[in-house]
């Protein structure tokens, strides 16, 4: 491999006969075939990091989503406890509201999300609670929640709720 074409020292097959040993000018790689190789072997890392890079987006959005979905029912909870008369004080239209410490304390969580309150009458005794959440995701999109309910005045202060 080092002295192409030229004769080495003498071997012996398994029948004893003496055989002389060339180097074989085949044996190595071309430089094209290193550079292909080179090429083949970028474009599967850059893909594969690439691919990780959406993964944790991926990631990030599921577990953003579950902490919206856990701040709205936390203040779907609290609602539920509230009579009519508090919640037909509630301002008409969106209400920034106040996330509740046991989420802000959370150094992960800290202030990612902003919560908003919507309050529409639909019909006298009855009003459409929609609770909002909003955060920023890692990839600098503003993603949203939404949580909504009815509250009747002479219902029983129980809600039925769905993700819009």
């Amino acid at each position: 491999m080092l002295f192409p074409g030229k004769i080495l020292p003498a071997r012996f097959d398994a029948a004893g006969v003496q055989q002389s040993w060339r180097c074989d000018r085949r044996s190595a790689f071309t430089l094209l075939e290193v550079m292909f190789a080179a090429a083949v072997m970028t474009l599967a890392i850059t893909t594969s990091i690439t691919a990780m890079q959406r993964a944790f987006v991926a990631l990030d959005s599921a577990r953003n989503i579950t902490i919206a979905g856990q701040i709205l029912q936390n203040e779907m909870e609290k609602m539920r406890l509230k009579d009519w008369a508090t919640v037909d004080a509630y301002p008409a239209g969106p209400t920034a509201l106040t996330i509740d410490t046991n989420f802000t304390s959370n150094a992960v969580i800290g202030n990612r999300f902003a919560l908003s309150r919507t309050v529409t009458t639909v019909r006298s005794g009855m009003k459409e609670l929609r609770y909002t959440v909003t955060w920023t995701s890692l990839d600098r999109r503003t993603l949203t929640h939404t949580y909504f309910t009815y509250y009747g005045q002479y219902g029983m202060y129980d809600y039925y709720y769905n993700a819009a």
